[in-house]
């Protein structure tokens, strides 16, 4: 039988350390290929202590530099993104067939090119999201702005081909960063047996956030919403899950709303079936963000039970997600919001839609599988 060939993954963050979309995404590509018989190794930063070597879960981590913070006050920590950036040249060493490069902070597909050209090997990369020029100049501004977006523009003209988690990150790959490479739209999935199997938590609410507190997420209009929605329900009670350089911020906001008896603010839950269960013990789940790639939550709540209301921004994926029976996409202000929230109060109902039937890891994993030209029969399965 022949070998199957050694896959590399490159990502700064890496789940259980750091939680988010991108992070599931990769551990749960990852372990499923170990799984299927696959050498599976990802480099990253050293999260752990100990050697920089480790084996989870049946995937090889290297931590080939040290542990830095991703953020720098409220946004991406440029410094994080270089260093890591560099670490990536020692991938001259490593051994592997084809290598899989997170496109975010971007500076790793380009010492990633230098070492799959001398390498002789190809280069995948997943893109979870385009920023954009527009955007670029509201995060950074003036010539920050300016470099940054031509970072992002050249860096698709590294990889042999690129994954989108979305079809709207396919569309502006495309459309603004005008990449004419190979294009494959690779969505996310969720563990619908998970969250099957994960019990509802004694821990009720009315209403769930759940994520990185970043400024984008938007979760301050949340606060502002339940402010509105207490002068007719005074005992609303709503949950925010998640950790992020905002957090400070969005304390002092409940503070000065008087929210201390409405608002819970908790960690990152170190088991996802400990989120499962608090968000099957709520009424609805609220993402307010304006930038979202993909926006996994929307499909986790929804197989939860729990109709989800999200924002119509042009950057945001996830309301693609939402359907009429799943959920409510609505304008980004608090008085919207609030409004929505009131109506499931008046109405509540159980998400009726099995969109995310669609969407399974072990569906992605096969498509990811194919895309690589890695696949025989028997990697596959239904």
């Amino acid at each position: 039988m022949a070998k199957l060939p050694t896959l590399a993954f490159v990502s700064d963050a890496v789940y259980p350390y750091n939680k988010g979309g991108k992070e599931t995404r990769l551990f749960e590509i990852t372990t499923r290929l170990s799984k299927r018989g696959y050498d599976v190794h990802i480099y990253c930063m050293k999260w752990w202590d100990g050697t920089d070597d480790r084996v989870e879960n049946g995937v090889t981590l290297h931590g080939i530099c040290p542990l830095m913070p991703l953020y720098d006050g409220p946004r991406r920590s440029i410094k994080q993104g270089v260093l890591f950036g560099l670490a990536c040249f020692r991938l001259i060493t490593a051994k592997f067939d084809v290598v899989d490069v997170d496109h975010m902070p971007f500076f790793p597909l380009y010492s990633m090119r230098v070492v799959c050209w001398l390498k002789g090997k190809k280069m995948i990369a997943t893109w979870h999201e385009v920023w954009g020029q527009k955007y670029w100049q509201e995060y950074l501004g003036g010539v920050k702005g300016h470099i940054a977006w031509w970072i992002e523009r050249v860096s698709v003209l590294f990889p042999d081909q690129i994954n989108a988690v979305s079809q709207m990150t396919a569309d502006r790959l495309r459309k603004q960063l005008k990449y004419s490479g190979k294009l494959s739209v690779i969505s996310n999935g969720i563990d619908l047996k998970g969250i099957q199997s994960a019990k509802k938590s004694s821990q009720t609410s009315d209403v769930i956030f759940a994520g990185r507190l970043l400024k984008h997420k938007n979760v301050d209009v949340l606060l502002q919403a339940i402010d509105i929605v207490r002068n007719t329900q005074p005992d609303v009670k709503l949950i925010i899950a998640g950790e992020g350089p905002e957090k400070e911020n969005l304390l002092s906001l409940s503070k000065k709303l008087k929210l201390e008896k409405n608002v819970e603010f908790l960690p990152f839950q170190e088991d996802i079936k400990d989120l499962y269960g608090l968000i099957k013990a709520s009424k609805v789940f609220v993402l307010p963000s304006e930038r979202e790639g993909f926006g996994l939550v929307v499909l986790e709540a929804n197989a939860c039970g729990v109709p989800v209301i999200t924002v119509n921004c042009p950057d945001n994926a996830a309301k693609e997600l939402v359907t009429n029976t799943s959920g409510t996409v609505v304008a980004l202000n608090s008085a919207e919001v609030a409004k929505a929230i009131l109506e499931y109060f008046e109405a509540p109902h159980h998400a009726a839609s099995n969109n995310y039937n669609s969407y399974s890891w072990d569906l992605t994993l096969n498509r990811l599988i194919k895309g690589m030209s890695l696949q025989k029969p028997s990697d596959l399965v239904n």
